[in-house]
């Protein structure tokens, strides 16, 4: 994407199309190109209008994050929002506590410490597949929101992890690249190994854990 007139025409192209907005796979080259960093381009009208739809794409999917590459905009933007129920055992191991819609304009993250945790983790743009992923337990998080206001955080658990999927779709990575690979399930196996964590599967398909 170049100049400001070329991602507005971008955006009206792509939400003229049907709702909700189809969701890129992988292999596509948007999702391994590092977007763009979004420097007010869209009014706030048509940037309202993207993010409503992106985030009725999400929750369509249904899913907890949409980056724009997803959607086929290498823009440096992302929706997230996690208040889908969930069990108590399910949420104490893996530190899920709900996480209400945002937007996030230009993330950055960074690990706040050394404690790694694994988890299955999907992605809307591998669709049905799974696999253990190492990700960081607390980062701090930066950037904008979508009025342009600072971001500086810390998030620990669930929403942390959320954070990082997100702003790498944003890196042109996806979460497979960090993943143990010996962990990956298709649709058909994914409740085989849907426990509270992931030992079970990793002494049975032999990878490690953090």
């Amino acid at each position: 994407m170049t100049g400001p007139a070329e991602v507005r025409a971008r955006v009206e192209q792509l939400l003229a199309g049907p709702r909700p907005l189809p969701i890129v796979q992988a292999g596509d080259p948007v999702l391994r190109a590092p977007a763009t960093p979004y420097d007010g381009e869209l009014d706030d009208a048509l940037l309202a209008e993207l993010l409503r739809t992106m985030r009725e794409t999400m929750l369509a999917a249904p899913g907890v994050g949409l980056a724009a590459p997803q959607v086929g905009l290498g823009l440096a933007l992302a929706v997230v929002e996690d208040t889908w129920p969930a069990d108590d055992e399910y949420a104490t191991a893996r530190e899920r506590t709900p996480v209400p819609f945002r937007v996030l304009v230009n993330p950055h993250y960074e690990p706040v410490g050394d404690e790694r945790v694994g988890f299955y983790e999907g992605c809307l743009s591998v669709e049905g597949w799974q696999a253990v992923t190492p990700r960081w337990r607390r980062v701090r998080l930066t950037g904008q929101d979508e009025t342009g206001a600072a971001l500086d955080e810390e998030l620990v658990g669930w929403p942390a992890r959320i954070v990082q999927h997100e702003t790498d779709h944003l890196r042109g990575t996806l979460y497979v690249d960090r993943a143990h690979m010996r962990s990956l399930v298709g649709p058909t196996n994914a409740q085989r190994w849907a426990d509270v964590t992931a030992e079970r599967a990793a002494r049975t398909l032999g990878f490690p854990l953090p």
